[in-house]
């Protein structure tokens, strides 16, 4: 049980004048930093008016040690004092260390990073309910400083000049040492806060949307129950928000959706239900869609993408506020939206009646999947039986085990198991050239680019990060119209006719993307800077019209305020004489 009282000096202080030679920092003081323009204010204040409260210091062998005080003293000392006024009581070891770490944190200029190593240590002898009660703070303000202790060095620096706020702190060192040391070095020494807070944003899961029960202490036994854990954000105070649950721990959440995924699969087939996972035929070939087909297929599960199927989802009854909040950016009259929910009411009608009878027309009760979240939902499905034709075709055909099919049936479903069997080799030779790849020295290598890599480079450029619009825009010829030809002669095509100008173009037209925007500009934001830069090249004399445009707005604002400031100032003036 931790103490929740505080130890008293033993004899009765007294006030003396001290000769301000016999008096010394003590060398174990938390606190280490001072801001010099700050103590030259206060020292030209005690050149004037003298020290008003006493220093507090201990007898030592030396002559007095400060207790309290030190900024005090360091004053008097630029003011050329002689002697300093001081309260000399007797203190035990450890009693001295605890008074400088309350007094220390109880002023309003304590850095954050030296207030939390300060907090953590008083937490070896007090609950932080305690600790927030000597101090005046909330109990959450301290609970957060406990964990900004938990911060690496590297990051700390950042915070103690300013560059990182402490809530980003905060939520940086909800992260164990070895992935903060991983986010750090992938900054290569400049901080970046937008890059910080995306990687914080791709390593934290909100667990109210986790595919699992977050009270379950048996799904990984070792983990525990995740409204336990010390890496739920809701169990540091509330770093993201009031009580919001969020898992920082990233290895423990994915293997407990694996592990719920699995389990998933082991109960659809005990009750003979259908899993559907939302897969449509133009995400077929994600990485992360392979692999939930490819564990469905390995116990035995039939898979079909959501456009060869018939689902429906339990319909949800329309309230009128449903109606305000789907019609919200529209200016509608109240008459306008209770016909707009007379007619979802209507509908709604239609599509529970199809929901209640969905087993007498041919429906079987089924699961929806989502992919990346492995969150459920309960459905009812049905394999479409009929091509476009009309007549029975491979749809029905995939349904029917190998027995009951004729001959001819049989080859067509040979052949699309022999297909599928070959995208999946596809699928891991490619990821097994990927990874050998990734572990050489392909990166470091100080050739130039070869026209391959190039090309590599245009492709993924144009696939990945440019949307469909903007191609058609753009880059109308980048193919030439050969979506006829399959991946490898496109490659080939485009190899044939590759101009380093194409490249070119990509790049810029990215570079004009990249930029960030908001509360990011071209004085705060390297990025944001570069592109100003190079940008005044080509177009310095347009650039320099909106730059005047906004210095002749500045100048008229900052003459206003001139004006204003001067006056107060007069004002102030008189008062005080």
């Amino acid at each position: 049980m931790k103490s929740t009282s505080h130890g008293n000096a033993v004899s009765v202080p007294q006030m003396q004048m001290l000769g301000i030679e016999s008096v010394f920092p003590d060398s174990g003081q938390p606190r280490k930093t001072f801001d010099e323009q700050s103590l030259h204010h206060l020292a030209q204040s005690i050149a004037e008016h003298g020290v008003l409260q006493p220093i507090t210091v201990r007898k030592s062998e030396e002559g007095y040690t400060i207790v309290i005080g030190e900024r005090r003293f360091r004053a008097s000392k630029l003011a050329g004092l002689t002697t300093i006024p001081a309260m000399v009581r007797d203190y035990v070891d450890t009693e001295v260390l605890e008074v400088q770490i309350i007094e220390n944190l109880q002023r309003k200029d304590v850095e954050p990073t030296e207030e939390a190593e300060a907090i953590q240590f008083l937490l070896d002898r007090y609950e932080p309910t305690e600790i927030a009660k000597r101090l005046g703070r909330s109990e959450n303000y301290v609970r957060q400083r406990i964990k900004l202790a938990g911060l690496i060095e590297g990051f700390k620096a950042f915070v103690r000049t300013g560059e990182m706020t402490i809530s980003l702190g905060v939520a940086v060192a909800l992260f164990e040492p070895g992935e903060q040391q991983m986010l750090l070095e992938s900054l290569e020494g400049e901080y970046q806060e937008h890059r910080v807070r995306r990687m914080v944003g791709s390593r934290t899961y909100d667990l109210t949307r986790a595919p699992f029960d977050v009270a379950d202490k048996t799904l990984l036994p070792k983990a525990g129950a995740c409204t336990l854990c010390p890496f739920n954000a809701a169990n540091q105070g509330n770093l993201f928000g009031e009580g919001k649950m969020v898992c920082t721990r990233t290895s423990c959440f994915e293997n407990k959706k694996t592990k719920t995924f699995m389990q998933l699969l082991k109960r659809v087939k005990k009750e003979g239900l259908k899993l559907v996972p939302n897969i449509s035929k133009y995400w077929v070939e994600e990485e992360r869609n392979q692999w939930v087909m490819a564990q469905m297929e390995k116990v035995g599960l039939e898979v079909h993408l959501t456009n060869e199927l018939d689902i429906l989802k339990q319909p949800i009854e329309p309230t009128l506020e449903s109606i305000k909040e789907e019609y919200r950016h529209y200016e509608y009259t109240e008459e306008e939206l209770a016909e707009f929910l007379n007619e979802a009411l209507e509908s709604f009608t239609e599509e529970k009646e199809a929901w209640d009878n969905a087993l007498d027309h041919g429906f079987e009760k089924g699961i929806l999947l989502e992919t990346d979240t492995y969150l459920t939902q309960a459905i009812f499905v049905k394999v479409r039986e009929e091509t476009d034709g009309g007549s029975s075709g491979a749809k029905s055909l995939e349904k029917r085990k190998m027995a009951e099919c004729t001959p001819e049936e049989q080859i067509i479903k040979i052949n699309a198991r022999e297909l599928r069997k070959k995208q999946i080799e596809n699928n891991n030779q490619f990821k097994e050239v990927a990874d050998m790849i990734r572990e050489t020295d392909y990166i470091d290598r100080k050739k130039p680019l070869t026209t391959d890599e190039m090309v590599a480079i245009s492709i993924s450029l144009f696939e990945n990060n440019i949307g469909f619009y903007s191609q058609r825009e753009h880059f109308k010829d980048f193919f030439e119209d050969d979506s006829r030809l399959s991946h490898g002669e496109l490659v080939a095509r485009f190899k044939e006719n590759f101009k380093k100008e194409t490249f070119h173009r990509l790049l810029r037209f990215l570079l004009t993307r990249q930029v960030h925007l908001g509360e990011s500009n071209h004085t705060n934001d390297l990025t944001n800077r570069s592109f100003y830069v190079a940008m005044q090249s080509f177009y310095k004399d347009k650039i320099s019209v909106i730059e005047e445009t906004y210095a002749e707005s500045r100048q008229k604002r900052e003459a206003r305020i001139k004006e204003r400031i001067t006056a107060l100032e007069k004002q102030a003036k008189v008062i005080k004489d």
